[in-house]
């Protein structure tokens, strides 16, 4: 009976050796969580293990609406926007899948990112092609 409850022993304290620093890394990422929760409301409050909503801590004093500012750069403005635009001025009428096959990317991203620079108006959709303003 003793070496039965030695063997026990030692696999539960072994599992929990191994366990430790998965609960470490989730407690980390439930506060990292929470901190994010309250820096622009849209996001939805952290969920804990047992799936009961944590509340998230107050961050600051939450600023009004109207002087609120995105974080982050504007869609459309980066290196990918310039380097789509420059090819539908290169070539008029480019699809969304033609451009991802000669920038080396995936489509999905273009379907974010056209959209800014036709919101910047920069080009236009027409159809299924994309195409400089004013061509």
């Amino acid at each position: 009976m003793t070496d039965f409850l030695e063997t026990k022993r030692k696999e539960i304290n072994d599992r929990l050796k191994e366990l430790k620093p998965l609960v470490e890394e989730h407690r980390r990422l439930e506060a990292a969580a929470s901190a994010l929760a309250g820096v622009d409301g849209s996001a939805p409050a952290a969920t804990t293990l047992e799936g009961i909503a944590a509340s998230p801590k107050p961050t600051s004093i939450s600023k009004p609406a109207a002087k609120r500012r995105r974080r982050g750069r504007r869609k459309g403005v980066g290196k990918r926007a310039a380097q789509a635009l420059a090819l539908i001025v290169a070539e008029p009428g480019i699809t969304i899948p033609e451009l991802a096959k000669k920038m080396g990317i995936q489509t999905n991203y273009l379907y974010r990112v056209l959209p800014g620079l036709e919101k910047d108006g920069k080009v236009e959709k027409k159809g299924r092609g994309w195409y400089p303003k004013g061509a």
